[in-house]
């Protein structure tokens, strides 16, 4: 998968809009964030908790929360090596979470 793959599939998603900062794309919905590239080959994809905890468990080569983000509700998604289907569903999962709360 790649960051074009990654924008493809948030494009079918209602509302959410694509951003830049600093040269990396970000997506949101309604300004709440969805996504975020980090490099080329790694997103940040919104998550509460649980849904977390369960992709942390379900795919671990795919899904890792770094330090920073630990205290937040992200998960770290590999786009190179992880299963295609864990992160569209994640990326669904992030833009419903935010659909909720709004």
């Amino acid at each position: 998968m790649q960051i074009a793959d990654v924008a493809d599939v948030v494009a079918e998603l209602e509302g959410v809009r694509r951003t830049a900062s600093s040269s990396r794309a970000e997506w949101r919905y309604h300004g709440r964030l969805v996504a975020r590239e980090l490099d080329d080959t790694h997103i940040v994809i919104r998550a509460d908790f649980d849904y977390r905890d369960a992709v942390l468990r379900q795919f671990p080569d795919t899904f890792r929360v770094p330090p920073r983000f630990r205290k937040h509700m992200m998960v770290v998604a590999d786009l190179e090596s992880g299963d295609v289907g864990a992160i569209e569903d994640a990326l669904v999962a992030a833009w419903e979470l935010q659909r909720a709360t709004g």
